[in-house]
Parts: structure tokens; C-alpha cells; sequence
């Protein structure tokens, strides 16, 4: 028995050997379905729950957002559904925001109760064996504890039996609308609050909270405006040679994922001439002809935080004087908005100036009639900008009227739409020209997360005419070239 035993030191040196069961000094990561600091060192630090964010920020979130909830009432936060292409196959899955901004998981199936007395309880889903070989594994209670730090966890099906008896001791419920799931409106102690009117959105609260970002949110956000810039300028680079808007959108989705992004923040625009002039276009067919500009509207996500800019140039080197005059007037918009960016002022403000110097420039140019014209709204239907962060249109239960705070992250995006059909001199007709740059308000001012990516007209003709190659992810020299 003692050879035996000697020989099984021998052959597994390495290990401990406890009652002939061996265990490996080396630390073994638990796979709970997402990234963790175990699994992924290359992605999280030890304490971060999602890269970027600490458990303590997660725990930090949790209790600004208890102490907004009025007393004894509970927040029901349900993850966001699995949305399916077809019948066996998935889209993408992404996380509803405000369960992971108060959680950190990144997983569908679960569902959030926050509340004074319990503080955070996770209802999780459990994998069967079917589900794990096909799918993989997916965080369950322990996950819920352990990784995700809540205060409570219970497998799914107990949600019946454990959620009515929190509700019945709450007067007042709020949830969120957008993933509000069966599994718990269709409780009786839930559809009586309902049928009450105890029943509230909860983003009043956690958009108020998402609004203003912290450090930690705001190096991701950088980050991620730093990939989409050089993402899209290897794709002006690249539409000389290629000027077809398919390619231009599979070059700048595939730059910003080499440089790090998990997705795009939404569906590329990618209009050429005409199109250009269709606000949200997203067929992306058409080949760009010569002589035509090429309007792109793009963002990436890095680790739940986005990016949003848009830049217009012509792929074929040289604006006409029609195109550069509007452009011009768009330039000069884009650039006196972002100057009033600024702590107390408010989107809807800097929106009436836009208005104010688009309608002024288009009739100076011929295209209105007079500064008043309801014709402007044809030209330009848009805001001036929008908050960004967690969500492209971040924060919608904040009014466009609130005074803007320090950490406040916004877009500015003056534009204009001329359909080919509008009644105006034929050299304008069919042109679109966006410029949107993403804005963080600082405590003296503003810092432009997006300015490494020209949009001087001289910055981009110079560009496009000695750098029309494009570059990748492993050959950027000549990024240094658009400063100057």
C-alpha cells in the first residue's frame, strides 16, 4: 500500500493527493457564463464584476438607487429576453442597460428585486444538462452570490413562491416597462398594485443615475469613442479604392471589433449621394457614385458603453463648390454648438441655436425662402444632439431642458437632408451631410471625446488624396497626418 501510495506522489508531484482525490495548487476558474477576473485576467481586474467596473461601484449603484426609491417600496428588474431570428436561431443577445447596470450580469433569464430591507435578491435561471452542451454555462444562485454580489439568490422557479410575499409588504412597485416579463406581472400581488396604480416606471430613477457618468464609465466611454474614430478613418481611407456602401460597413465594423468592440452600437449608416439624405438609412446596397459624398453614422460598444459619431466626405477626393458651401455651413454649426456645451446650459438651448444658424445659412444659399419657413423641418427633422452612454438615445426620462452637469456625456449633430424632389436649386438636390461629434461636459466646460477624426474640409480632401489606401488595425503611422 505504501508503493502504491509513494508512486501516485511520485507520478502527480504537482498536486496535493488528500485521500486519493488530487487538487491543483493552480487557482481554477468557475464558468459562469460571462467574463470574470478568473476566467478572462486579459479583460478583468481582480474586484471588477464587468471590465471597467468594480464590484464596489456595482454595490455603490445599488444604494444611490435605494435611496432615491421611496421608503418599503421594491424595484423589479428583469433581464432582457432573448429575441429570436428565426425558430432556432438567436439574435445577438444584448443585456437591457439598467439590469446591468445594477447587477453586472450579462445573461438573459434572470430577474432583479432591490429593496430597503433585502437589498439586492437575484431570481436566476437554471441550466439543464441539454441546455449547458449546447449552449454553454450560464450564472446561476452561486454565480449570484459570489460574482455578482447580491445580498440574496433563489433558483427561477421559486420566484412564485418567494417575490408575492415582497411585493404584498411594498405599497408601491417600480420596474422596468421595456423587459417587464409574465414571470412576475402576472402575480395577483403584482396585478393589484397594477390595478391601483402602484405600479411605476422605474427608469425615472436610474436614468437619473445612468445621466451622469463616473470615472470608471467615462474611460470606457473614451475608449470607445477612441476606437470608433480610428475605425471610421481607416474607412475614409478605405472608400477611395472601395466606394461601395456594403464595403464601407463591413470595413468599419470590422475595425472597431480587431480594436477591442464586443458590437456595433447599432446597424451602420452608410449613405451614398442621395441615400445620404434618408436620416436613418440602413440598407447599405448601393455602389457611391463619383462625385457624390457618403454620409457614415456609426458607433461601437466596448463592454456596455457606446460610442455615436458621424462624419460625411467624398470618396472621390473633392467636394463641389455646392457640396462644400453646405458642408461649410454644417461645420460651422457643429463647431459654435459644441463651444456652447457647458455646465447649465441644456440640449434644448443649444438645439435653438442650431435651428436658428441652419435657417439663416440655407436661406443666405438659396435653399429657403425665408428664415421662418416651415420647410426647414423638411430639411432637418432632428435634434441637435441626444445623451449617450449605456444606450445610443441614453436616458430618455431625462428632459432635453435640464441643465447639463460635469460627467454628462452628449452628442452634437447638425445636419441637413435635401430629398432629390425638393424644390430648391438642382445643385443642392439629393445632398445629405451630417457632422456629429460626442461631447463630455467638464467642470469648466467641454472635452470632445471624438476629435482625432478630421472634419476640416482641407483635413479631409488632404486625407483622402495622399492616404486613399487605407490603413488596418496593424498600420497606423499615418494617423498622426489628420492633426495636421
Amino acid at each position: 500500500m505504501q508503493g502504491i501510495v509513494r508512486k501516485l506522489t511520485k507520478t502527480f508531484s504537482h498536486r496535493q493527493v488528500l485521500g486519493f482525490r488530487s487538487y491543483s495548487n493552480h487557482k481554477v476558474s468557475v464558468d459562469v457564463g460571462q467574463p470574470t477576473p478568473a476566467s478572462h485576467p486579459q479583460l478583468l481586474k481582480d474586484g471588477e464584476i464587468t471590465p471597467g467596473i468594480s464590484s464596489e461601484e456595482y454595490i455603490l449603484r445599488r444604494e444611490k438607487l435605494l435611496e432615491l426609491l421611496p421608503e418599503k417600496s421594491l424595484a423589479i428588474i428583469a433581464a432582457a429576453p432573448v429575441k429570436m431570428m428565426t425558430d432556432v436561431v438567436p439574435y445577438t443577445f444584448r443585456q437591457d442597460a439598467d439590469y446591468s447596470y445594477i447587477t453586472g450580469c450579462q445573461q438573459p433569464g434572470g430577474v432583479a428585486i432591490l429593496g430597503h430591507d433585502i437589498g439586492l435578491c437575484m431570481f436566476m435561471p437554471e441550466a439543464k444538462p441539454y441546455d449547458v452542451i449546447w449552449q454553454g454555462h450560464v450564472a446561476g444562485v452561486d454565480a449570484a452570490l459570489n460574482t455578482f454580489k447580491a445580498n440574496e439568490a433563489y433558483p427561477m422557479r421559486k420566484l412564485n413562491e418567494i417575490l408575492p410575499d415582497m411585493i404584498r409588504g411594498s405599497p408601491k412597485l417600480y420596474h422596468n416597462v421595456q423587459t417587464a416579463t409574465s414571470a412576475y406581472t402576472e402575480l395577483e400581488a403584482f396585478k393589484k398594485l397594477a390595478y391601483c396604480n402602484n405600479v411605476k416606471d422605474l427608469s425615472v430613477y436610474t436614468h437619473q443615475l445612468r445621466w451622469i457618468k463616473s470615472p470608471s464609465e467615462l474611460k470606457l466611454m473614451k475608449e470607445s469613442a477612441s476606437i470608433a474614430c480610428q475605425a471610421l478613418l481607416s474607412t475614409m481611407m478605405h472608400s477611395k479604392t472601395y466606394p461601395f456602401e456594403g464595403m464601407l460597413a463591413a470595413k468599419v465594423e470590422y475595425e472597431c471589433k480587431m480594436r477591442g468592440a464586443q458590437r456595433m452600437g447599432f446597424n451602420p449608416v452608410v449613405g451614398g449621394g442621395p441615400n445620404g439624405s434618408v436620416i436613418h438609412y440602413s440598407r447599405n446596397d448601393q455602389k457611391i457614385q463619383d462625385g457624390d459624398l457618403v454620409l457614415m453614422d456609426i458607433g461601437c460598444e466596448l463592454h456596455g458603453y457606446l460610442s455615436d459619431l458621424t462624419r460625411t466626405w467624398p470618396p472621390c477626393g473633392s467636394f463641389s463648390s455646392a457640396q462644400e458651401e453646405l458642408y461649410e455651413l454644417i461645420l460651422e454649426t457643429n463647431k459654435h454648438c459644441v463651444e456652447l456645451c457647458k455646465p447649465g446650459a441644456s440640449i434644448r438651448q443649444i438645439h435653438n441655436h442650431s435651428v436658428e444658424m441652419l435657417q439663416k445659412g440655407l436661406k443666405e444659399v438659396g435653399i429657403l425662402k425665408d428664415v421662418g419657413s416651415s420647410s426647414y423641418h423638411k430639411l432637418n427633422p432632428t435634434s441637435i444632439g441626444h445623451y449617450l452612454g449605456m444606450d445610443i438615445h441614453d436616458c430618455s426620462a431625462i428632459s432635453f431642458d435640464c441643465p447639463l452637469k460635469p460627467g454628462v456625456v452628449i452628442t452634437i449633430e447638425p445636419g441637413v437632408y435635401i430629398p432629390s424632389s425638393f424644390n430648391c436649386p438642382e445643385r443642392y438636390q439629393g445632398i445629405g451631410i451630417r457632422i456629429e461629434d460626442e461631447i463630455l461636459i467638464t467642470e469648466t466646460g467641454y472635452e470632445v471625446l471624438t476629435a482625432s477624426i478630421p472634419k476640416e474640409v482641407k483635413q479631409i480632401q488632404s486625407l483622402l488624396n495622399n492616404f486613399s489606401h487605407g490603413i488596418g488595425v496593424d498600420s497606423q503611422n499615418n494617423l498622426r497626418a489628420t492633426s495636421s
